[in-house]
């Protein structure tokens, strides 16, 4: 598979650029597809990082150009649905599911794999993940149409300074 690298950029302004226009990065972006496509929004020290990703399975390895974090990091994940997904410092991995079966739209959240062990919100690991619609509301429908999945990073994964971390998603499962 091809890798396509994506260096990415934020004004204070909270404007979408590429790494051309701007001569500091905020983020160095690798997708696992040529076709996955990325967008940062920074503003007051919280990042937002917009993945577009046609096929619905692929990957990001997203390293820090600053020398830290910012305050928070904040994922938008467009995608129709969210069978898989998991976020990794190297050290810890936090995995996460929404069934795309009828009234089971509610997240599962896990820590390292031990997906018989769910996070519950008081967590330092839980995700904040929200199923947007293409109306900018918060929606429980899935497949999303024109939406995405708003996942807050915890600060726990930051813990560290790590140089990197990386995103694995699927949208549904191929059979």
């Amino acid at each position: 598979m091809t890798r396509r690298l994506l260096m990415v950029c934020a004004m204070a302004i909270g404007s979408i650029v590429t790494a051309d226009e701007l001569p500091q990065a905020v983020f160095k972006i690798t997708t696992k597809r040529e076709t996955d496509r990325v967008g940062v929004d920074v503003k007051s020290g919280k990042a937002a990082i917009s993945i577009r990703s046609p096929f619905g399975i692929s990957q990001a390895v997203i390293k820090r150009a600053e020398k830290t974090w910012p305050e928070a990091v904040i994922l938008k994940l467009h995608l129709q649905g969210l069978e898989s997904f998991s976020v990794s410092n190297g050290k810890v991995t936090i995995n996460a599911a929404v069934s795309s079966s009828e009234n089971k739209s509610r997240p599962r959240i896990w820590k390292d794999n031990a997906e018989n062990v769910l996070l519950d919100d008081k967590s330092p690991y839980w995700l904040d993940l929200r199923m947007i619609g293409g109306d900018g509301k918060p929606t429980g429908a899935i497949p999303l149409k024109d939406g995405y999945f708003e996942i807050a990073l915890p600060k726990r994964l930051f813990e560290g300074n790590p140089h990197s971390i990386t995103v694995d998603w699927i949208d549904f499962y191929r059979t």
